[in-house]
């Protein structure tokens, strides 16, 4: 069984196609009991946001159907063009076309009911057309900086120079702030040209947002007593949002165009944190109210517009709120088993405070982004609530300098085809038919808490609600989202069930150039009888199936003490098997897989493995990463983390995919592994000694230099095409970097069974069991009776 599971899914160009939505069941059951016998949650995978060529954008407003339903028109609807009436197949509500719908016939039908366009996009114009508003620009985008000056030279200097790249690549019309902090916090007002002027806040103790806005003189009060209005070269304004004079947002958030010579100057004068650092202790940083500061600036100047705070840390937070670890370096930074003991003093307070700061980011529609670069960590156990929770990026790396931070960093502000389309401000809606309840959404997301009979009791990730909040998203954010099948007694009235089922995810947001659009898609399955395996295995995605299983545990285990993932896992496949196994009792030789699941168990094993489920090996900053990233990507990056992908190289034939097994090495082959946040390119023995020979520069060895080149080349593909960018390893057999690759192989050779290896190939030091030992205990103990 070992070696039929080995094929890989044959994936058609697009897995996720037309509409970026796959599912663990295409076919559903229709009981409850019949969908808990499948083991595997009923959930789709939807990608809000993904840019399609194929999507037809409509210049109008959305034709809804009646409350409480308020489903947008789509090609499923049922139309009668005489009567001018369209059925909802999600309600089956009766509503009538309105007036300006007159010239419909089945001849003529508008954009929304083409039948291919089931997924299809509103840019509607601003409602009145004769308002001063409908001709002004839309909001320009805010990158408000917040760097951590708590760096040695070289750090800083790296830092320095990616701002400096960054800043050049902003769109002219984009706000820049700047805040810097170490001890305390620096905030810039570069509206202010005659001389640098900084407002400091002291790092030690939580402030309220109303004591920052207050010392900016951007509260309501401090405009009364005249701080901001009549201030020299300030504009007198009134009051808008009760917060501050419009002119004011330009004391601390100015055009790129214009600051850009004075954030270069700020950028040059920028030293390292002064405060003296004593022997036997970490540096004095206050990470904590450092965003807060970010966050009360945005929520009094831009309330309600697309803005990203973009934070650059470089060490942990040693005092005021956020703190992680004390500043003495006899007490270290909390591990894995700290938190499962509960020995880690300041780690549910920190959460906390990020989980509050969250809550402010998410009312005011901003967004953070964390970029944490050094070599211990930093928090982003404790950060990634706010980062997760506003659907901001993450980017881990050990140094400023690094190419995983550099690279990653210009991305964010590129434009053409690297651009990451960042999109602001989303609203996520999801509307199904009668029998389907939702329990939640895994991802970069907030519930809106939007209660209603399409709440399912089981809450799983953010959920008790049809609304969900993405400050912000682009093109390559993806969701998980559970389902509950609820059959209700008046489900079917006429006494003939209808045999399709639907679903409508309606998304607004405001795109990268600042305009608002409305994104639906609408898409249908099959109800089927659950007794029936036949018609349930055939529309069973087993690529999906596995990533959603490794979201779902993952987030158990976050939410579960003493919650053992890999007996969860291990009880959930023999399960499964035994529901869609073919086997006679007590027969293992007999059990097989239909094709549609044959590649699970190996799915599963390499889950196992995984660092999303052993975790002891990483930091738990390490895990939370590797957990955001699991949840923000497609099914097909996040097979890839789960299984990496081999390549071989060799002079006998072209690239050609390996089994990720020890037995794949060869003296004489090079390795390319993909493992999504690494891309390892391994040089068999002999491979290594001819190349440190320097044959590849010989005119006649051109053969060798092109094969050295081929796996280069291969590598820069998969990394320019990726956010964040990998960490690239070059590596050869027995080198001490070859634990990257060995870490991810099949352990089928070890030290046990090293007088069987091939002279050449290698073995793994490890009590592993390997893939063909756990197939054979899965087919035993599927058949027992």
């Amino acid at each position: 069984m070992a070696e039929e599971l080995v094929g890989t899914g044959g994936a058609a160009s697009d897995p996720d196609g037309p509409d970026g939505v796959r599912m663990s069941w295409n076919n559903w059951p229709r009981s409850k009991v019949e969908a808990s016998k499948c083991v595997i949650p009923v959930a789709a995978s939807i990608a809000p946001i993904r840019t399609s060529p194929s999507i037809l954008v409509l210049p109008y407003q959305p034709l809804r159907c009646k409350p409480p339903c308020s489903a947008v028109l789509n090609p499923f609807a049922r139309v009668d063009f005489a009567a001018k009436i369209w059925i909802c197949p999600l309600c089956f509500s009766r509503n009538h076309f309105p007036p300006h719908y007159a010239g419909i016939s089945e001849a003529n039908v508008p954009g929304e009911l083409y039948p291919q366009c089931t997924t299809i996009e509103y840019a509607p114009p601003p409602l009145d057309h004769h308002s001063a508003q409908s001709s002004a620009p839309p909001p320009p985008p805010v990158f408000l900086f917040v760097i951590d000056t708590c760096l040695i030279e070289e750090e800083l200097g790296f830092l320095k120079s990616a701002m400096r790249r960054a800043i050049g690549l902003l769109p002219d019309n984009a706000l820049v702030g700047l805040v810097t902090f170490g001890t305390q916090v620096h905030l810039y007002e570069l509206g202010f040209a005659d001389v640098s002027k900084i407002y400091v806040f002291r790092g030690i103790k939580e402030i309220s947002k109303d004591h920052i806005l207050d010392q900016l003189g951007l509260s309501a009060s401090s405009v009364r007593h005249g701080a901001a209005v009549g201030m020299p070269g300030y504009p007198k304004a009134p009051l808008t949002n009760g917060f501050h004079p419009s002119g004011s947002i330009h004391r601390f958030l100015l055009p790129a165009a214009d600051c850009e010579y004075a954030l270069s100057s700020l950028l040059d004068e920028l030293q390292t944190d002064q405060w003296p650092v004593e022997a036997g202790s970490r540096a004095l940083r206050c990470t904590g109210i450092a965003l807060s500061v970010a966050a009360g600036l945005l929520g009094a100047c831009v309330p309600g517009t697309g803005a990203r705070i973009i934070a650059l840390v470089g060490g942990p937070c040693t005092q005021g709120p956020g703190m992680i670890v004390s500043k003495d370096l006899s007490e270290p930074v909390r591990s894995h088993k700290d938190l499962d003991k509960d020995a880690a003093p300041h780690f549910h307070k920190a959460v906390k405070f990020y989980e509050n700061l969250a809550k402010q980011l998410v009312s005011q529609g901003h967004v953070l982004d964390l970029f944490a670069s050094a070599l211990d960590q930093v928090g982003v156990a404790e950060m990634k609530v706010s980062v997760e929770r506003t659907g901001g990026l993450v980017v881990l790396a050990e140094s400023f300098g690094h190419p995983v931070f550099k690279d990653s960093f210009k991305r964010i502000f590129e434009n053409g085809e690297q651009s990451l389309g960042l999109s602001f401000n989303g609203t996520l809606d999801i509307n199904c038919s009668k029998d389907i309840r939702i329990e939640g959404i895994i991802g970069p997301c907030t519930s809106l808490e939007k209660k209603g009979t399409l709440c399912a009791d089981i809450v799983i990730g953010q959920g008790n609600t049809t609304s969900w909040k993405m400050c912000g998203l682009d093109r390559t954010t993806f969701l998980t989202v559970f389902f509950e099948i609820v059959p209700s007694e008046r489900s079917n009235q006429s006494g003939i069930p209808n045999p399709q089922l639907y679903i409508q995810f309606l998304t607004n947001y405001q795109g990268p150039e600042g305009q608002m659009r409305l994104r639906v898609t609408t898409i249908t399955r099959r109800w089927v009888d659950g007794s029936n395996a036949e018609e349930l295995i055939e529309g069973f995605d087993q690529e999906t199936a596995a990533v959603v299983l490794a979201r779902y545990v993952s987030l158990k285990m976050e939410m579960e003490e003493e919650f053992d993932a890999t007996r969860w896992l291990d009880r959930s496949l023999i399960r499964l098997c035994s529901r869609f196994g073919d086997y006679r009792k007590d027969d293992p030789a007999s059990f097989t897989l239909n094709s549609n699941f044959s590649i699970l168990p190996q799915f599963m094993f390499n889950l196992r493995r995984s660092q999303f489920v052993q975790v002891f090996n990483n930091s738990p900053d390490e895990t939370a990463y590797f957990r955001m990233l699991l949840n923000r990507e497609s099914i097909t990056n996040s097979v890839v983390m789960i299984q990496p992908s081999l390549l071989s190289y060799s002079f006998n034939s072209p690239p050609v995919p390996a089994l990720l097994d020890v037995a794949s090495i060869s003296s004489d082959r090079i390795l390319l592994l993909d493992a999504y946040f690494s891309v390892v390119i391994f040089h068999g023995m002999t491979i290594a000694q001819w190349r440190n020979m320097g044959y590849q520069n010989q005119p006649e060895h051109q053969a060798f230099a092109q094969l050295l080149q081929a796996p280069q080349d291969d590598a820069q593909v998969i990394i320019r095409d990726r956010f964040p960018v990998p960490r690239l390893v070059i590596c050869d057999q027995h080198g001490s970097q070859a634990r990257f690759l060995l870490a991810k192989l099949n352990p089928s050779a070890t030290y046990n069974s090293a007088h069987e290896v091939v002279p050449g190939s290698d073995v793994i030091f490890t009590d592993d069991v390997s893939l063909q030992v756990f197939c054979e205990h899965l087919r035993r103990l599927v058949v027992q009776s």
